[in-house]
Formats: structure tokens, sequence, C-alpha cells
């Protein structure tokens, strides 16, 4: 009986090596495309399209794509393996097949003042280490953020300086103090982002610039004034206070999905309009064209009678014939016919 036994299990193991062997053992009329370096596998095969029918067709398309996964991971263990932290890892090809991008190739980007400052004076970036040692507490800690070392905002006693005022708190001059260069650094990134698009610098309100002007001073203002909970609607205004420029009323565009009805007929009048041999006459610009036609004509009729009324007036106030002043040949000849 022990030997039965021990037939039967070699029995049983042959058949469990043999139906592990069918799980990783799929065959196909024609071999499988692979591209090792994307991890693609393509499948010239045409489908089943009986089994495709008759099966469920969730289950159909899950069994084919669970028998191409089993030959892509059977090709990936024919490559070059090693153990790295007791994991097994495969060292990939490099891709032969070109997958299109969703987003075009991202641009360098543009160095920063002083990125090209120190370019300029041939300076090293210097690669500091993350923890430093801490005097106070006697340990290794962080050199920036949560618990760094030489945390000052944790001193619970500051001492005065000599020329300071002794009523002053210094507490809160640290804080101003801190948040004056997080704003300034702000600036900073704010102008690096500017110059690497080749824009203006982005800032809210007013700038810190040496000589605001008049239009950066009204942008300022009516900043502060639109920072209150109401919006600015309980402020009163300064006399002769003007708008800024550039801060109206957005322009606003027709929703893509809304009235098809009312889009429907101004496409269609649009199409009647262009089909139309005849234009469109305007009624109201045709009238105004024929009365300013009209004007100009009945002007230009009496500018020429009153210059034809001028011209007759000057004649009739003329001197007449046989008055006023004699003319030396007229005096002439009465004398020459008395004397005959």
């Amino acid at each position: 009986m022990a030997a039965a036994t021990i037939e039967d299990v070699l029995a049983q193991v042959e058949k469990d090596e043999a139906d592990k062997l069918k799980l990783i053992t799929v065959t196909k009329e024609l071999e499988l495309q692979f591209d090792l370096g994307n991890l693609l596998a393509i499948d010239p095969n045409p489908p089943d399209g009986k089994a495709f029918r008759q099966q469920n067709r969730a289950d159909f398309l899950r069994a084919l794509a669970r028998d191409n996964t089993q030959l892509l991971i059977n090709q990936l263990w024919t490559l070059p393996t090693q153990r790295v932290q007791e994991t097994v890892v495969a060292a990939l090809p490099e891709p032969s097949t070109r997958l299109p991008r969703e987003k075009p190739v991202p641009k360098p980007r543009a160095p920063t003042r002083w990125e090209e400052f120190a370019k300029l004076k041939g300076i090293q970036k210097k690669k500091k280490t993350n923890l430093v040692w801490d005097e106070e507490h006697k340990e290794w800690r962080r050199r920036w953020g949560y618990q760094r070392a030489k945390d000052g905002t944790k001193d619970w006693l500051i001492e005065v300086p000599g020329n300071a005022d002794p009523n002053e708190d210094q507490f809160a001059k640290r804080m101003n103090a801190k948040k004056e260069r997080v704003a300034k650094n702000e600036l900073h990134r704010l102008r690096n982002l500017a110059r690497a698009h080749k824009g203006k610098v982005p800032g809210v309100g007013l700038t810190p610039t040496s000589q605001p002007s008049k239009d950066e001073l009204g942008k300022a203002l009516y900043v502060a004034k639109r920072s209150t909970a109401s919006l600015g609607r309980f402020q009163a205004k300064l006399p002769q206070e003007k708008e800024p420029k550039n801060t109206g009323k957005k322009r606003k565009f027709q929703p893509l999905l809304g009235d098809f009805g009312a889009e429907r007929s101004k496409q269609l009048e649009i199409l009647k309009i262009m089909d139309s041999k005849k234009p469109k006459m305007d009624v109201t610009k045709a009238v105004n064209k024929q009365m300013r036609q009209e004007d100009a004509e009945a002007s230009a009729k009496k500018r020429k009678k009153s210059s034809k009324k001028g011209k007759g007036g000057r004649n009739r106030g003329g001197p007449k014939k046989g008055k006023g002043k004699a003319q030396p040949g007229e005096g002439r000849g009465k004398e020459s016919r008395r004397g005959l």
C-alpha cells in the first residue's frame, strides 16, 4: 500500500505540473509581434466569430486578453534578469514602436537671472546635505522645513537689541520680516516666469516700483477696494476718482449647447440672405440717403440763384449815361456843334 500511495502522489504531482504548464502555454496559429520596450503585443490572428457569437462576449474578450498577456509575460522571461532587493528585475530593450504623444514635447525651461549670472561668472552649484548638526538640541536635524535646525521661530525669549525700541514686539517684527522675505521670493519667481514666457510681471495690486504711474496707483486702489467681503460695494469714492482701464465686464459668448430652435432660425436667415439674388435693402438707410441728396440739390440751387442776383445788382447800381461828370470827348463834341 505504501508503494501504491507513492505512485499516486507522484501521479498527482505530475498532473499538477501539467495543469500549471497548461496555464502558461498558449498556442496561436500566427505568432504575436512583440515590442518589449513598450510592453506591447500585437495579435495578427483574426478572432473566432462563431465562438464570439455563441459564448458570452465579455468572457470571450477576457479569455483572449488573458492568453495574449500570458504570451507577453512568457516573452519577458526570456530577457536577462537580475535580483535587486529580493526582487527579480528584467532589463527591457529599447522600444521599436513610436507611440503618439497626447501633449507636445515640453520645451526646456528658460534660465533664471541667477542661473545666467552664475554661468557668466563660472559659479558652480554645490550640493548641500539635507541634515545639519543642531548644537542646541545636540542632534542631526533637517536644514529646511518642519523641525529644522536653528529654528528661530521656536524661541520663547528674544534679546532686544541696544538700538531698538524697548516697547517694540520683537516676535511680531520677526514674523513680518519673514513675510516680506516670502513675498520677495514670490515676486522673483513670478518675474522669472514672466521672463520665460516673454510677458509682463503678473501681480495683484501695486507692484513694488520706485516711481509708480497713475494707472498703477489707480489699479492698486481699485484692487484694495474690492478686497472687502462686499467686493467694494460700500466703499466711498474719492473726488474725481475714475475707474481703471481694462476692468469692465468680459466679453460673453453664447453657450455651445443651448436653444437649438433660435440657432436654427438664425442660420436659416443667414443662408436665405446668401442665396438671394438681390441684396437685402435697408429702407431706413435708403430714405436717409435720398433725403441727404435732395437737401444737397436744394442747397446747390439756392447758391446758384443768390450768385445770379448778386451779379444783376452790381450792373444796375453802375453810373447811367448822360448823368454825372462829362467825359472829355463829349464836351468837345457839344462845343463843336454849337460853333457850327
